[in-house]
């Protein structure tokens, strides 16, 4: 059961280490193809970096849901917290699509959009942590 909760914990530090970190990267991936006109290594660098991160987020997303079955038995806090997980995920599917489009040299996407875009994970990460310590349900 510890061997789970470990899994769990460190593939979902890897993958909130990518949910910061792609959009941020996104914005200078978006300003060095400005200067360049082509995708040059901090483009595969964010590319490699979502595409990796993206298996963490399947391991955390089972192991996460095995534990809230076997060890707490859905209880509400773990129901809430699952669904402010579904917001993150969502996020980082859009995450994801603008990564692609940025692959193909399409950057729809401002910087102001970008930031607050990437703040917005920042609250999403702090409620799922909220549920998690206090677990106020």
């Amino acid at each position: 059961m510890d061997w789970f909760k470990i899994i769990h914990i460190l593939c979902v530090m890897g993958w909130t280490t990518s949910i910061f970190a792609v959009p941020r990267a996104l914005i200078y991936w978006k300003r060095d193809f400005a200067n360049t006109g082509q995708n040059g290594p901090l483009g595969d660098l964010t590319y490699r970096l979502y595409r990796f991160s993206a298996g963490l987020m399947v391991i955390a997303l089972i192991t996460g849901i095995w534990l809230g079955a076997a060890v707490w038995a859905f209880d509400t806090w773990v129901i809430i917290k699952l669904a402010f997980v579904s917001l993150l995920v969502a996020h980082y599917m859009k995450t994801g699509g603008m990564v692609m489009r940025a692959k193909r040299g399409i950057f729809n996407e401002s910087d102001l959009y970008l930031r607050v875009f990437n703040e917005i994970s920042v609250v999403g990460v702090i409620a799922i942590l909220w549920v998690v310590v206090v677990k106020p349900f």
